[in-house]
C-alpha cells in the first residue's frame, strides 16, 4: 500500500468532515486520491494513530516558534520506526505540508477522543512529551501546548501529571507518576502501584502495534522506577 492512499485512509478515520477538507487542502499535491474520506467506528489501529499523531506532534514543534534538530530527529525516528525506511522519507515530506498549516486543534482532538480509547490517548501524551525532551529538556511553551491537546483528548489532570513527571527524575516526581501524595501510607502506594500497573501496561495499546507497545514498555518502566524510588526512599519491602 502507497503511503499516500494509507494516510489519507486513516485521516479518513480521525479527520472526517471539515478537518479532512483543510487536510486535503494542505496535502493535496501530495496525493491522487482526492479528498473523499469515509468516516469509520470501532477500534484504533496502527495507521490511524500514527496519521493522527503527525497534527499533534506538528503543533508542540511549532510552539516555541522554531523546529529544533533534536525534534526532527526524534520525529524522524518515529516515523521510521513505524513506516520504515521506504516510507519515511514521503512520511516527513507530508509533515513539512502539516507544519506550514495551522488546524483546529480542538476539532482534531474531538475526532481523536471520540474514536480513540483511554490507554491510546495516554501513549499520546507520552509520545508529545518524548518530542518535547528530546533536547534534554522538557519546554513551558510545549507544555502548554501539550495541556492544551490533553484536555481536548478528555485527559484527566492527574494522568497528565503522571505522564509528566516520567520525564523528571527525583522522588517529588515519582509520586506524581503513581498519582498520589508523598504524605500517603506504605499501603497506599502499593495500592497506587497496582492500579497504575493496570492502567499502563503495554498490553493497553498492543492494538497499535509493535513500535507503539515499545513505547508504552518505556512508559512503563518510568512507573516501576518511580515506585522503586519511594520504596528505597522509605525503606520498603
Amino acid at each position: 500500500m502507497s503511503w499516500n492512499k494509507w494516510i489519507f485512509g486513516a485521516l479518513g478515520w480521525s479527520m472526517f468532515g471539515p478537518i479532512g477538507g483543510i487536510l486535503g487542502y494542505a496535502l493535496g499535491s501530495q496525493s491522487n486520491s482526492g479528498n473523499r474520506y469515509q468516516s469509520r467506528r470501532g477500534g484504533t489501529n496502527p495507521g490511524d494513530f500514527s496519521a493522527s499523531l503527525l497534527i499533534l506532534l506538528a503543533a508542540v514543534m511549532k510552539a516555541d516558534g522554531k523546529i529544533l534538530k533534536s525534534e526532527l530527529d526524534y520525529v524522524k525516528h518515529f516515523l521510521k520506526s513505524n513506516f520504515g525506511s521506504a516510507h519515511s522519507t514521503q512520511a516527513l515530506q507530508m509533515l513539512k505540508k502539516i507544519l506550514e498549516q495551522d488546524f483546529p486543534l480542538n476539532q482534531v482532538c474531538a475526532q481523536i477522543q471520540q474514536n480513540m480509547d483511554h490507554p491510546s490517548r495516554l501513549q499520546i501524551m507520552h509520545v508529545l512529551f518524548g518530542l518535547s525532551a528530546s533536547d534534554g529538556e522538557v519546554h513551558q511553551s510545549e507544555i502548554k501546548v501539550i495541556k492544551t491537546i490533553s484536555n481536548y483528548l478528555n485527559i484527566s489532570h492527574q494522568d497528565f501529571k503522571s505522564i509528566q513527571a516520567m520525564f523528571y527524575n527525583d522522588t517529588a516526581s515519582a509520586y506524581k507518576v503513581l498519582e498520589i501524595e508523598k504524605s500517603a501510607t506504605d499501603n497506599e502506594v502499593k495500592k497506587a502501584y497496582r492500579k497504575m500497573a493496570v492502567k499502563y501496561h503495554p498490553d493497553k495499546v498492543a492494538h497499535l502495534g509493535d513500535d507503539f507497545q515499545k513505547m508504552a514498555e518505556e512508559k512503563f518502566k518510568h512507573l516501576n522506577e518511580s515506585y522503586e524510588r519511594i520504596k528505597k526512599e522509605r525503606g520498603m519491602n
